[in-house]
């Protein structure tokens, strides 16, 4: 397993229609992926080899789907600030790239 480490903030973390973060964050770090709310509170951890991530069928582009010990959350990226103005849609890409990358594997669902 490669140790990545990425690190996502402003993200929008919900359960589907239940929006749990507006201002929240995503780390991969050491083989383990979790999601944090924007005071760093903890909302969900798990090996990033349990981990399974897509872009969903439906909606925007910025969006990802990730599976974590079995709870769907829908990540809404919004993309770095700053002097380089990153889109959601390669900020999505970018976090499937090092869940994929971690977990050592050609695809989202291995």
């Amino acid at each position: 397993m490669a140790e990545t480490e990425y690190t996502a903030r402003g993200v929008r973390i919900g359960r589907w229609l239940r929006s749990l973060t507006r201002a929240g964050q995503v780390h991969i770090k050491d083989g383990r992926l979790e999601l944090l709310t924007s005071y760093g509170t903890q909302i969900d951890s798990a090996p990033v080899e349990e981990v399974r991530a897509a872009r969903p069928w439906f909606g925007r582009g910025d969006r990802a789907v990730a599976s974590v010990n079995g709870r769907q959350y829908v990540l809404t990226l919004t993309g770095e600030r700053g002097r380089h103005e990153e889109s959601g849609e390669k900020a999505a890409g970018r976090f499937l790239e090092a869940v994929r990358t971690a977990r050592g594997t050609a695809d989202h669902f291995g």
